[in-house]
């Protein structure tokens, strides 16, 4: 099992990828790229306007693992980015200057064929400090406000994410405000529904408990203070948040308050994409593409 996300960027490295960037002429981007290419985790192909790129890989000091495709617009970046993926001549997609939706629009068209038929979800694996092992969680970014199809998908596809990282059986705490079922709050319900599938084993190789305060999940003397029994409480590995109030509020509060390492990736797709935010460290962006290259190599 993988302990921490230095492990991760040390596993990436035994299986290097090939990474597509869509629309690179981004130095934020860029800068993440050269540090992957010194870590020998990947190689990469940036397509995007070749006379920008040049420029921008220039001043980060970019200078080596790379090749660049010349595009007329981002448009055309995108498109033969995501259509590197379909012929095999990239492994990975990464997304650079531009709009989420607009590369996943493209990568989601029946005719390139990387639709799996779940939900894509945004998954994060943090590392904290106050944390006895690594805790993936879902969704901070995409799914706004998940129905029960799709907290089914968020499952499956964090329960992908925790394998990579060794996690057999992962165990899954289905987050609300409270760890009763109530009938005025929906969450709660689904929680209980989706717990009960895992039992009879429609969710997979995973352990789902819900719903489950934040608290009862993380913390052992929390739920045992409760009465909480069950193998999730107190040592989930995965973490579903209700709706992306929630994940991203999760998110940045993990990230800006308390000192949190973590990595991300959005799966659901047949290839996972590589996603990082300025707001990231550089380190952060790194351990990113890490994450990306070992679900790749797990794939």
């Amino acid at each position: 099992m993988i302990r921490n996300l230095d492990e991760i960027i040390e596993s990436a490295k035994k299986t290097p990828k090939v990474v597509a960037v869509a629309a690179a002429e981004d130095p934020v981007v860029l800068s993440a790229i050269k540090e992957a290419i010194a870590e020998e985790i990947a190689i990469f192909r940036l397509f995007g306007s070749a006379l920008k790129i040049d420029k921008l890989a220039h001043d980060v000091g970019l200078e080596k693992g790379f090749t660049v495709e010349d595009c007329t617009s981002t448009k055309d970046s995108v498109f033969r980015a995501v259509k590197s993926i379909t012929s095999g001549d990239s492994d990975l997609l990464m997304k650079g200057h531009v709009k989420t939706g607009e590369l996943l629009s493209v990568f989601l068209k029946d005719e390139n064929g990387l639709k799996t038929g779940r939900t894509m979800n945004l998954v994060t694996v943090f590392q904290l400090k106050k944390y006895h092992k690594l805790l993936t969680v879902t969704d901070a970014g995409m799914v706004i406000s998940p129905d029960l199809q799709q907290k089914m998908d968020s499952i499956v596809n964090a329960a992908s994410v925790a394998r990579a990282i060794g996690i057999e059986r992962p165990k899954v705490a289905v987050l609300g405000a409270v760890e009763t079922v109530n009938a005025k709050m929906p969450v709660t319900l689904e929680a209980a529904i989706l717990s009960q599938m895992s039992k009879r084993g429609q969710l997979g190789e995973v352990e789902v408990d819900g719903p489950l305060a934040l608290d009862n999940a993380i913390s052992a003397s929390a739920a045992s203070h409760k009465g909480i029994t069950g193998s999730v409480a107190g040592d989930a590995d995965i973490l579903i948040m209700p709706d992306i109030e929630a994940g991203n509020i999760f998110y940045k509060s993990m990230a800006f308050l308390s000192d949190a390492e973590l990595a991300s990736t959005i799966v659901g797709g047949k290839v996972p994409v590589i996603l990082t935010s300025r707001a990231d460290s550089d380190k952060t962006k790194l351990q990113s593409i890490a994450l990306n290259v070992l679900l790749a190599g797990v794939r």
